[in-house]
């Protein structure tokens, strides 16, 4: 019996030990990090950690209307979240885009259309953060 027990305690070590240096010696994809690292900032900028922790409502039915962007920068809905979220995606989308478009050198249309498709993203997402915290401050 011994033996029986002695041969199953080293072949699960060695299946272990293979197990570990399968894990140790794996490599992720750049790609499949960049997304995982580039989402995890976007919920960090969001406001997904404050949902998380302090579970505000969804939106409000007030005075006759839906409150989705809290009057205050001291606290936020979740649709305040699901808005910047969005809006940061978007904004990191036209980067990408425009960086795209330095691989396009030898096509200077294509190029130039990227870039400016880009452009746009980018002061589309900022021009509504912008706006959407002029109008959580009650300026506009």
């Amino acid at each position: 019996m011994s033996r029986k027990v002695k041969k199953a305690a080293s072949s699960a070590s060695f299946s272990m030990n293979k197990f570990y240096q399968r894990i140790s010696t794996a490599k992720p994809s750049t790609m499949i990090l960049s997304i995982v690292a580039i989402g995890f900032a976007v919920f960090l900028f969001g406001g997904g950690l404050y949902d998380i922790i302090m579970k505000p409502f969804p939106a409000v039915y007030y005075g006759g209307r839906f409150l989705f962007l809290y009057p205050q920068l001291s606290e936020q809905f979740i649709a305040d979240s699901a808005v910047s979220m969005t809006l940061y995606s978007l904004g990191i989308v036209g980067l990408l885009t425009m960086y795209q478009s330095t691989k396009y050198a030898y096509k200077p249309r294509q190029a130039w259309i990227m870039f400016l498709t880009g452009l746009i993203l980018l002061f589309l997402a900022y021009a509504v953060l912008e706006a959407t915290i002029q109008l959580k401050l009650g300026g506009g």
